[in-house]
């Protein structure tokens, strides 16, 4: 199968490491295609750069179907577009927060989001009323760091540790989700640090859980249902 993983930004500083995280998740026959977007923002921290990102990112959906492509990641954990893609083409389009959570559903009591900055609370709390899963949210919480400074690592890895630690003492939290697909690879290292404190709790990377659930959707021959996300009337536009 191929996927085309769309990351919602005008710049290609992630691209090589989203390449080498969503090549680590996916399976041996699943060929990986990485594209960044012509117009838009330089990192998506608002319902504003989101707004601006839209309509590329369904450019670069459509050509991702006529190029032939099983289905689109939206590489964002702010979903955006995704349910405006899933009227235009007929593959699976998921972004990154919808698999996420759902899968933390499925293991543990209430889940906690650990996000990058403070004003993205309100937008993926918004995502977990849509889904329907509010009621299993425990909080969201932010470290402060924008999407561009998650290259420190380091700093990335304690700042999560110290929120995390928060969500499940404070917020009673059972399930941890990285609230930014900048924030790869750490996933498994916070899970051990945290197991370390007497916490053995899951750490979803929202890149793994959502090349995994797509490729789930693709294997099972589904796509979105067109009761739900129906085709666009036809009508005069300007884009």
């Amino acid at each position: 199968m191929k996927i085309r993983v769309v990351v919602p930004i005008i710049v290609d500083i992630f691209d090589k490491e989203v390449e080498k995280e969503f090549k680590a998740y996916s399976s041996e026959n699943t060929e990986i295609e990485i594209v960044h977007l012509d117009k838009g923002t330089a990192s998506i921290e608002c319902v504003y750069d989101e707004s601006l990102a839209a309509p590329d990112i369904l450019n670069k959906t459509i050509e991702a179907e006529k190029k032939g492509c099983d289905g689109v990641i939206i590489d964002c954990f702010g979903d955006p577009g995704v349910k405006a893609a899933r009227e235009i083409v007929d593959i699976p389009v998921l972004g990154a927060a919808e698999p996420s959570m759902l899968f933390a559903c499925s293991l543990g009591h209430k889940f906690s989001v650990v996000t990058v900055l403070e004003n993205v609370i309100p937008m993926i709390e918004n995502i977990a009323k849509v889904l329907g899963v509010k009621e299993k949210l425990a909080s969201v919480r932010s470290v402060d760091i924008p999407v561009l400074e998650l290259h420190d690592k380091e700093k990335l890895k304690n700042a999560l540790y110290k929120e995390m630690l928060k969500a499940i003492k404070e917020d009673k939290a059972h399930v941890l989700i990285l609230g930014c697909t900048g924030m790869m690879g750490i996933a498994k290292s916070l899970h051990e640090m945290l197991e370390k404190e007497g916490y053995d709790v899951p750490v979803i990377d929202p890149a793994a859980a959502s090349i995994k659930f797509l490729e789930a959707l693709i294997g099972l021959g589904v796509k979105q249902s067109r009761l739900t996300y129906m085709k666009p009337p036809e009508k005069e536009r300007k884009i």
